[in-house]
């Protein structure tokens, strides 16, 4: 089956590159192009396409705006395309919010040169996200208006955090979670309903590119009675706090020893993708085994491929406990889907019981 895309971009360099690429698959055709917001909702609502590939920066109407358009008149898979700087970093997470399914960061540099390193993911994003069930965006549609209605609203005061520091022993417990494509606004719905109090550190891998997981974490720390951070080389971990792996890196956790004390600390790296993917959930998952044993309460949520599952066995095989999202409300079901075909998973939940669920198992488990 033929699957037909609109490519929206203010440049013909760019609309031109973009439809070369996808042509080069014979799965996928270019049934339009666009030069702009306004020029992509009509043409939307002419041609129809399967997936719209949508610039974030155009005149006359940009893509945030044709975005919210598009989802609220003609609903359409949409990868939206960004540029790499906080500005547009920040509009990417509202992108996710406004019901975009995926991002693909442009090539900084000379396109012509730079654009191969990006056709396979081009081309894989834009077929997965033809296939996403655009129900299941709906998912957050309670979530959304909450948050439009409280734009600009002061948030309310995080709980006040003692000064003096809690020195987090390799006896204590931690959570870990992992997710991919629908994971930014995921997360959005699991990090922020964990409670202020929370006796244990938390550590987190989304796969994004460098750049991005800065704001993720800024955003998440607005929302969340919980401190977040994006991971920084030697953190010290806290309880109530959560640690966001930065794009490009790969996060582990190493027990550290200073003056008779054990410290457990990030420590990052730029070794070779796993999984295609750097940060890599696996990683952070298996350096977690030797230090917390069976403390370890795994959470895997929406996302393409099955980075984590290999990191959830090893958890496993330690004693520690996993939950998979529900298939139900996954965006895309596949991280959590090769936990579950597996037989890895002690809970199978949908994304609003996923944080009351960790709180479950820390609890159960003497907490």
């Amino acid at each position: 089956m033929t699957i037909n895309a609109l490519v929206v971009d203010d440049s013909a360099l760019m609309r031109k590159v973009i439809s070369d690429i996808l042509k080069e698959d014979p799965e996928l055709n270019v049934i339009a192009t666009a030069r702009n917001g306004l020029e992509a909702v009509e043409k939307v609502e002419q041609f129809r396409p399967d997936v719209v590939t949508l610039d974030i920066e155009m005149p006359v109407l940009d893509g945030l705006h044709a975005l919210g358009y598009i989802m609220s008149e003609c609903p359409t898979p949409v990868v939206m395309l960004t540029a790499v700087d906080s500005r547009s970093a920040e509009s990417t997470l509202n992108a996710f919010e406004y019901g975009a399914v995926d991002f693909i960061q442009k090539p900084s540099g000379n396109i012509s040169v730079n654009i191969a390193d990006i056709a396979d993911e081009i081309r894989k994003k834009v077929k997965m996200a033809s296939k996403v069930d655009l129900k299941k965006l709906g998912f957050m549609e309670e979530h959304v208006k909450i948050s439009r209605e409280n734009k600009g609203k002061p948030l309310p005061p995080k709980p006040k955090k003692s000064n003096s520091k809690i020195v987090h022993h390799a006896n204590g417990k931690i959570i870990a979670i992992a997710s991919s494509t629908g994971g930014p606004r995921a997360l959005e719905q699991v990090v922020p309903k964990l409670p202020g109090n929370l006796k244990v550190p938390v550590v987190i891998v989304q796969h994004m590119p460098a750049g991005f997981t800065a704001s993720l974490a800024q955003r998440l720390d607005g929302q969340s009675a919980l401190t977040v951070t994006e991971a920084k080389e030697g953190d010290v971990l806290q309880p109530g706090h959560a640690y966001l792996a930065p794009g490009n890196y790969h996060m582990e956790i190493a027990s550290v020893e200073k003056g008779g004390i054990h410290h457990e600390v990030v420590k990052l790296n730029q070794k070779p993708r796993e999984q295609g993917v750097r940060p890599c959930a696996n990683i952070l998952f298996k350096s977690l085994v030797p230090i917390y044993g069976s403390n370890i309460v795994s959470a895997v949520l929406t996302g393409m491929g099955a980075d984590g599952a290999d990191g959830v066995e090893d958890i496993k095989k330690a004693g520690g406990k996993a939950i998979a999202e529900d298939e139900r409300s996954c965006v895309v079901y596949g991280m959590p889907k090769a936990v579950v075909q597996r037989g890895l998973a002690d809970s199978i939940v949908p994304l609003e019981r996923i944080s009351s669920e960790i709180v479950r198992m820390l609890n159960s488990s003497g907490d």
